[in-house]
Order: C-alpha cells, then structure tokens, then sequence
C-alpha cells in the first residue's frame, strides 16, 4: 500500500534521505556505507548542493573536486540571480503575493542545496513581512524539517511549539495532522516511545507527510514505537488488528514475525526476530540507534515479564528452553534484571527454580505513602530550622 494522496504535497525541502545517507555513511552497518557514500554524492551533483558539498568533503575527509565545486556554485549564483530577478519583478510589476512568493523561492533553494544560515535567515525574513497563516506555518514546519536534516533539536523542538501556537489560531486538519508526524519523529528521537506511538496511531490512516518518510517506514515507527510503549491489550486492538498496519507490514523484513511472535507468546521466535530488527531496522535508524541498547533491553525484559506473569513458579531449564537459550545465559541475564528491579522474581539456584513474587497493589500504595510522608516531614524539618535561624 502507498501513502494516502495528497493534493497539495509537500516538497521534499530539504532532501531527509540525504540525511539518513549520512547518518548511514557515518554510523551505519559498514555494508551498507559505499552504497550510502555513492547515494549521497550523486544527489549532491545532481542538485548543484556546493554548500552542502563542502559540508559533506569536510566531514568524510573525501578529495575536494575544486572544478566539481566551483560548477555547482556558478549553477547556484544563476538560480539565486534568478529568484532576485523575479523578486524585482514583482515589486515594480505585481503585488505583494508575488513579491512573497519569489522570496520563498528563494528561500526553498537554499534550502534544497543544504545552505543552512542563508535558508534560515532568507525564511525569518520572509516571516516578518505580511504573509498568510497558512504559508507562517508552512515555513516553520520547514524550520523543523532543516532541523531534522541538520540533527539539529535546538532547531526542531522550539519549532514545534511555536506550531502547536499558529495551527491553534487556525491550522487546517491536512497540517494538525502533518504536525502529529513531525512531532511523533521529535519524541521518537528523544526516547519518549509513549507519545511517539500515540501520535503515530493516530496518524496512520490519514498519513501524507511524505516529505519526512516513506510510509512504510511510518508503520515500520509506529509498530517499533507501540511494542515498547504500550499495554497487551492495547497493542492487540490499535496494531495487530489495525488494516493500515496488515496492508503493509509483510514488505518491511522481519516486522510481523517480532510484532507476532510476542503477542503469541512464541519467545524462541520473538528473540531472533528481536535481533533481526536490531540488524534491519535500529542500526539503520538515525532516530533510533543512540536509543538501540535500550530499546533492546527494555523488549527483553517484556518478554520475560510476560512469560512470569503466567507462573507462580518455573524451572530454569523450562524458561531457558521457551526462549531458544542455554539455561547459563536466561540465569545471567534474569539476574541483572532481578537486581534492577526489574523482574518480580528470585532464582533458587540450588533447585534451579525462578519463584515470582509479584508485589501486592495494596502494600505498594502503602510502601509509598510511607515514602513520600518521609519526604515531607524531612522538608518540614529543614524549613523549621530555616524558620529559627
């Protein structure tokens, strides 16, 4: 299935899979970085990006091609020369629609040939003239496309604010929806996995931002973000049974098996498919690898959680043998959770039996009352003896 259509596409300004070439070039599976570097390079030609270029030389410590360079940079002074001649134009001859338009254009070049400052500033001036809403916000939500293309979150998360604001005073649905996308990406690559996948769900019948991602790679988030994030019931009814998800989720590799095989309780299953995705999906991700140990951790321990919950108590053997490992690696693995905190259980080594001891709701609440009481009075304390001096 192919993203929903949409009438009024967003130009791919800037280029995000320049971003995740870099990204790949730089972090990726080594594999996979001569294709990237190609990848990357061809769409520097063919896009005359000399700033981006020279951004792209420094950082890969590649040979500079002065005459490649000084090409690209007359192709962008005529482009530029161009949109002034327009601006011009439109000032002696036409109104201040046009006038605005060919200022955005030339904005949106510099943005298409990877010139962060001059894009910046060509757009925050163009913000101070007099402009419709709807171009306001469709300006800062290229602020936060450069501020993705640029792994730049200084850029991208006062920039969603300051959206939330513009579409509040009268954003049409195409773009609150458009800002639940870019804003599910901000929260994905900053490990807040919860708000990701509830923008995400929300999104996904009515998804066009193709300008940020293809939409299978939206699903590909959207399982990835809802499998650490939510309740077993709530994953069966709003992933596992939604149609935008089964329309598509057999093309991405290795998906259906981890979403599937959890759910299913298959654990030998769902602990290869877990280290499938790892290959496949975390390690290619910009949005994810800082976050892959986590992430992989946090699965393992879903995994094992669920299992105990069916148990008063197993053997070791029985454990090691439900999730396709040696009973020496369940012991060492089950015991950094155990000492964590992680797990309610404790593992008789002598019998080779894992006990769970789940804690009761009742004690807990009170646990914590107890708590926080001693909290407050050492605060009483420390504010009483401020009182005296």
């Amino acid at each position: 299935m192919s993203a929903p259509i949409d009438d009024n596409q967003v130009p791919k300004t800037p280029d995000l899979a320049l971003a995740h070439q870099r990204f790949i070039i730089s972090q990726g599976p080594v594999e996979l970085r001569d294709e990237a570097k190609n990848k990357l390079f061809e769409a520097i030609k063919e896009n005359n990006m000399a700033p981006f270029y020279k951004v792209m030389v420094e950082e890969l410590q590649a040979p500079f091609d002065q005459a490649l360079y000084d090409a690209m940079v007359a192709k962008n002074e005529e482009e530029l020369k161009k949109f002034d001649d327009k601006a011009v134009d439109a000032e002696q001859n036409q109104g201040e629609t046009e006038i605005n338009e060919a200022f955005l254009s030339k904005a949106d070049y510099y943005a298409k040939i990877g010139d962060k400052e001059n894009a910046l500033a060509a757009y925050e001036n163009l913000l101070k003239r007099s402009i419709t809403l709807g171009t306001r916000i469709d300006i800062v939500f290229t602020f936060v496309r450069i501020g993705f293309f640029f792994n730049d979150n200084s850029l991208v998360r006062p920039n969603i604010e300051k959206l939330r604001e513009l579409i509040e005073q009268g954003g049409d649905w195409d773009r609150r929806n458009r800002l639940k996308v870019y804003e599910g990406v901000y929260l994905m690559s900053i490990r807040d996995f919860k708000g990701a996948a509830s923008l995400f769900l929300d999104t996904l019948s009515t998804f066009t931002s193709t300008e940020i991602m293809s939409y299978q790679d939206f699903v590909k988030y959207a399982v990835l973000t809802s499998l650490i994030s939510m309740k077993r019931v709530d994953i069966k009814k709003r992933v596992l049974d939604a149609p935008e998800i089964l329309e598509v989720i057999s093309d991405i590799p290795h998906l259906e098996d981890f979403m599937a095989s959890l759910y299913n309780c298959k654990y030998a299953q769902f602990f290869h498919s877990l280290a499938a995705v790892e290959q496949a999906h975390l390690r290619t991700s910009r949005y994810l690898l800082p976050h892959m140990r986590y992430y992989i951790r946090e699965m393992r321990i879903q995994a094992y959680a669920q299992l105990l919950e069916s148990y008063r108590s197993l053997t070791v053997t029985s454990m090691a043998q439900a999730f396709g490992m040696s009973e020496e690696y369940i012991d060492k693995d089950l015991y950094k959770f155990i000492a964590a905190g992680r797990l309610n259980c404790v593992i008789d080594k002598v019998n080779g039996i894992i006990e769970t001891n789940r804690p009761d709701a009742k004690n807990a609440q009170y646990q914590a009352v107890i708590k926080q009481g001693d909290l407050l009075l050492n605060r009483v304390q420390k504010l009483s003896r401020v009182i005296d001096v």
